[in-house]
C-alpha cells in the first residue's frame, strides 16, 4: 500500500457538501464508494478542504491509501467509476502528510456585473486584506476568527466580476459573507464606512452570498508537485456535461 494526494474536482449542487453525513450523498462518501467499487477498503480517507452544500470545487484534495502501483490506473479507474467526481492529477505523499496544511487556498466568486461600481467594489474587497478579526464575517464555531486574508481582488470580465481570495486557510461562510458585503457596497445598498464599521466589530450583517457561485480552484503545498498522467481522462465525461449543458441553454434562451 501507498499514500496519495489526488486533486478533485466537482460540482457542488450534487452534494450535501464535502464532509460525510449520514444518509446524504457528500463528496467524501463518493470518493469512499469510488475506492471501494474498486476494491479499496483500508483507505483512510482525509481531505484538505471542507465545502458547503452547493459550494463547487476544481482543485480540492483528497488522500488516501491505494493497492494500486501505477498513477495513471488508479485515476482512469476512479473516472471510469465516479459519478460526480473528476479526479485530475496526483502524487505520492509520506503516512505523515496532513492535507490540511496547506501553504494557500485559492477561491473564486462570481458576480453579475450589472448594477455594481466595479470601483466601489475593489475599494471595499481592500479593506479586507490583512490581518483582522473577521467575527462578523464567518460562522465563528468556537473558533478564532482573527486570520490573515492575504489578497481579494476584483476583475470585471464581460458582464461578470470575477473574485478571488487567497489565504492560508478560511473561516466557515467566511468568502460568502465578504462577499455580500463588497456586492452591497458596489450596489449603493451599503458604505465603505459600513464595511469598515462591521469588520471592526460592530454588529451589523451584509447577509451571505449564494453558495454556487464560490469554488474552490486550488490548494497549494510547499514540496508536492500533483502530476497529470493523461490529459484525456475524462473528456467523456466532460463532452456529455456539456451537451446537458447546452440543452438547457437553449432551453432558456428560447423562453
Amino acid at each position: 500500500m501507498r499514500r496519495v494526494a489526488v486533486k478533485i474536482a466537482y460540482m457542488g449542487d450534487e452534494f450535501a457538501g464535502s464532509q460525510v453525513q449520514p444518509g446524504l450523498r457528500t463528496v467524501e462518501g463518493e470518493i469512499r464508494s469510488d475506492l471501494e467499487s474498486l476494491g479499496e477498503n483500508d483507505v483512510n480517507l482525509k481531505c484538505a478542504s471542507r465545502t458547503d452544500r452547493g459550494v463547487n470545487a476544481l482543485g480540492n484534495v483528497a488522500v488516501f491509501n491505494t493497492s494500486f502501483d501505477s498513477d495513471l490506473v488508479l485515476l482512469k479507474a476512479l473516472n471510469a467509476v465516479s459519478k460526480g467526481v473528476f479526479y485530475q492529477s496526483i502524487a505520492t505523499v509520506g503516512p505523515e502528510f496532513n492535507p490540511r496544511h496547506a501553504v494557500e487556498r485559492v477561491y473564486r466568486y462570481v458576480l453579475p456585473a450589472a448594477g455594481i461600481d466595479t470601483v466601489l467594489a475593489e475599494r471595499c474587497a481592500a479593506l479586507f486584506e490583512g490581518t483582522h478579526d473577521f467575527v462578523r464575517f464567518c460562522k465563528t464555531n468556537d473558533k478564532d476568527t482573527v486570520m490573515n486574508m492575504r489578497s481579494v481582488t476584483v476583475n470585471r470580465n464581460d458582464d461578470l466580476l470575477i473574485l478571488e481570495f487567497r489565504s492560508e486557510f478560511f473561516l466557515w461562510n467566511q468568502i460568502r459573507r465578504i462577499v455580500a458585503a463588497i456586492s452591497s457596497v458596489g450596489r449603493g445598498d451599503a458604505s465603505l464606512r459600513d464595511a469598515e464599521r462591521a469588520l471592526n466589530g460592530e454588529s451589523i450583517s451584509f447577509g451571505i452570498a449564494r453558495p454556487d457561485a464560490l469554488t474552490l480552484t486550488d490548494i497549494i503545498y510547499d514540496d508536492i508537485d500533483f502530476i497529470t498522467p493523461s490529459a484525456d481522462m475524462f473528456d467523456d465525461r466532460v463532452e456529455e456535461e456539456l451537451f446537458k449543458w447546452s440543452l438547457r441553454s437553449a432551453f432558456f434562451t428560447s423562453l
